[in-house]
């Protein structure tokens, strides 16, 4: 039986690049096709709801934006084992929230391998569903290092489309809307 791998896109897409992780998970989802050992879901702000996962899964790649004092859209492959122990220097909630479920599922009997795969941002606080050209700067090579991660664990995947990142989160926000509700 092959190994069960899952990509999980986790931020909040409301604050420029804190979406990032969001918009990669879909950007990969839309743009390439992928063999039954993977799975791709939008794990956006679910925290602690995701713990589950990293038991259910062999491999596990989370996608992300990373507090790392560096240019914005460096890209980094942060395995587990390194972020252990950091949750009080990890900058956002979500941050935080992966690196404690990480400690919790690390004294548990199973966990997945997990690796993050994360993207400096330059701006998370401001309310607007965009990215910085920082963050787009950096986008391929966010892609081409997930892509990487998935053939190193045997994930077999191939390109279909061509689709922008920028079409993916105008639509993503038209799939998402809920209209103007009072």
């Amino acid at each position: 039986m092959s190994a069960r791998n899952l990509l999980i896109g986790v931020g909040n897409v409301l604050f420029m690049d804190e979406g990032v992780g969001v918009y990669t998970a879909k950007y990969l989802e839309t743009n390439y096709t992928h063999d039954d050992s993977l799975e791709i879901i939008d794990g956006g702000v679910l925290g602690f709801k995701l713990m589950a996962l990293f038991q259910e899964y062999d491999n596990v790649i989370i996608l992300d934006t990373v507090s790392i004092e560096d240019a914005p859209g460096s890209v980094y492959r942060l395995p587990a084992e390194e972020l252990l122990g950091l949750g009080s220097y990890r900058k956002t909630a979500h941050e935080v929230e992966i690196v404690e479920m990480l400690e919790i599922c690390s004294m548990l009997e199973r966990m997945a391998n997990v690796v993050i795969i994360g993207i400096v941002p330059k701006d998370i606080e401001t309310v607007k569903n965009d990215m910085t050209p920082e963050i787009m700067s950096g986008f391929d090579t966010l892609i081409s290092t997930t892509l990487a991660e998935l053939s190193a664990l045997g994930v077999k995947y191939e390109k279909k489309n061509s689709i922008t990142v920028h079409s993916i989160m105008e639509n993503f926000f038209k799939e998402h809307s809920v209209g103007n509700q009072i």
